[in-house]
């Protein structure tokens, strides 16, 4: 396993919490985000103050949960310093289109961590960037150099947003919430048509047989780039 901590493999990341090396984490969490951008890095930020805030670890074992309401890449940064994700059942989302999100612990006890409305972060320290991100990534007609260009600048934006006071950014706002109870863990069924293993609460019944939803052609809800929609599958 070499230098992997089997007990607890978030090891490094709560150190980096503790003494605030938000460099550190940001670079880590290039490994999950595939590069670096503002708000992944807003989105660490966030994070790391509310782990802070509430004096919590995450074993992504449910005891804390992260809610976020925004599927961009600020929620990328939350998951890898929160360590709540869709896979251990500790993150929740909520297709609010808003960059926050709340961190709570089992008991109800939350901090909310938005961004504040009237910031200009971006537009105000790094207008080139700005300009070519709507060129190339908006726009999709920028050359390869100018791609290259976007990521040299939005790399080097994105670790000088993590000095800016929090107070300049974030609101943040102590709370109590629902916190919806364990995850219950599923058995499997074999879709009488496709024989694929299925979720047994995602299985339906078809002339008494279990059958997978796709095979159905029931709908079914996706969330992708544009948020959730429902769609059907053509059979």
């Amino acid at each position: 396993m070499g230098n992997i901590d089997v007990v607890n493999p978030r090891q490094e990341i709560e150190e980096a919490i503790a003494v605030g090396d938000l460099p550190k984490l940001l670079k880590m969490s290039g490994m999950l985000h595939g590069h670096f951008c503002p708000f992944s890095a807003i989105g660490v930020k966030a994070a790391a103050r509310s782990m802070k805030e509430l004096g919590v670890r995450s074993t992504g074992m449910e005891e804390v949960v992260a809610i976020v309401e925004t599927n961009n890449c600020f929620s990328d940064g939350v998951q890898f310093v929160t360590g709540c994700s869709f896979g251990n059942n500790a993150l929740i989302y909520r297709d609010y289109g808003k960059t926050a999100f709340t961190l709570a612990r089992r008991n109800g006890e939350a901090v909310r961590v938005s961004v504040k409305a009237d910031t200009k972060f971006l537009e105000e320290r790094a207008p080139e960037a700005v300009a070519l991100f709507q060129k190339v990534v908006k726009e999709h007609r920028g050359t390869e150099a100018e791609g290259k260009r976007l990521k040299v600048l939005w790399a080097e934006l994105s670790f000088k947003l993590l000095d800016i006071p929090d107070d300049e950014v974030f609101d943040v706002k102590k709370m109590k919430v629902e916190v919806p109870a364990y995850a219950r863990i599923f058995g499997n069924l074999q879709c009488s048509v496709c024989a694929e293993n299925i979720m047994e609460s995602r299985a339906r019944i078809k002339d008494g047989k279990p059958i997978c939803i796709p095979c159905s052609g029931q709908e079914y809800y996706q969330l992708a780039g544009d948020g959730i929609s429902v769609n059907r599958e053509m059979i």
